[in-house]
């Protein structure tokens, strides 16, 4: 059965280091294994990533030896279900801005008794040729990476409880959308935004919690491309 390499690392005091990608290219999966990153990020809330899209690029990251993440586009426990059965292993959930929204987060991501998450034939779940018995629910539980994406006001009010809910394993920020939330369109790196990042940090750490960028690493894989190329062509003009 498959291992989560984001877990594997953070058991052992590491960090993994990953590639995000905003649209589709099983190319660039494999090319990211290659390179020797343990995860890819696709980024389902914003990018074209459709089921049968996700079936495939599941399939190359398994092959690749990535361990496939998703940011959804909401956390409805059909959508997420969509996502855990082609493969995914594990799930951002974007504007958790209550506990009830973070419990609903964890318990779509998990089989019972720890979630609600139904059971499926799919890839993710072995196309139903493994046994669906305590053994397999377990080891699929245990290796799925839960996240908080906290980008709104309102998240930092209810920040008691939604770090009480169990099933989360990291938050994440999102800068742009806090700043849109302050009333500071397009000012992401205002220092009112990097305040309340600070202050949602802090009350993370007090719970004995930690942010994704403490143990996950990762590039947009359109910057360095785009970084490669920039870099190529100042070299040529200017020789």
């Amino acid at each position: 059965m498959r291992t989560n390499n984001v877990i594997t690392r953070m058991k052992a005091g590491q960090v993994a280091y990953g590639g995000n990608l905003s649209f589709p290219s099983s190319t660039l999966v494999e090319l990211m294994g290659r390179a020797g990153f343990e995860f890819v990020f696709f980024d389902g809330e914003h990018g074209p990533f459709t089921p049968d899209l996700l079936d495939d690029l599941c399939r190359v990251a398994d092959m690749a030896g990535l361990t496939p993440f998703a940011r959804v586009p909401n956390i409805e426990p059909s959508t997420i279900l969509r996502f855990l059965d082609r493969g995914i292993m594990g799930v951002m959930g974007p504007h958790i801005t209550t506990k009830e929204k973070a419990r609903q987060l964890a318990d779509a991501c998990r089989y019972t008794p720890r979630g609600t998450r139904s059971f499926g034939s799919g890839r993710g779940a072995y196309f139903g040729d493994i046994e669906s018995g305590p053994e397999y629910m377990e080891h699929t539980n245990a290796n799925i990476v839960v996240i908080a994406q906290l980008e709104d006001v309102e998240s930092l009010s209810n920040i008691d409880g939604i770090l009480s809910v169990e099933g989360i394993d990291l938050y994440n920020s999102g800068a742009q959308d806090i700043a849109q939330s302050m009333g500071l369109q397009g000012q992401p790196n205002h220092p009112k935004v990097k305040e309340f990042e600070a202050k949602v940090m802090d009350e993370v750490h007090a719970a004995g919690k930690q942010m994704t960028t403490e143990v996950m690493v990762s590039a947009r894989s359109a910057n360095l491309f785009l970084d490669g190329c920039r870099a190529f062509l100042k070299a040529q003009k200017g020789s």
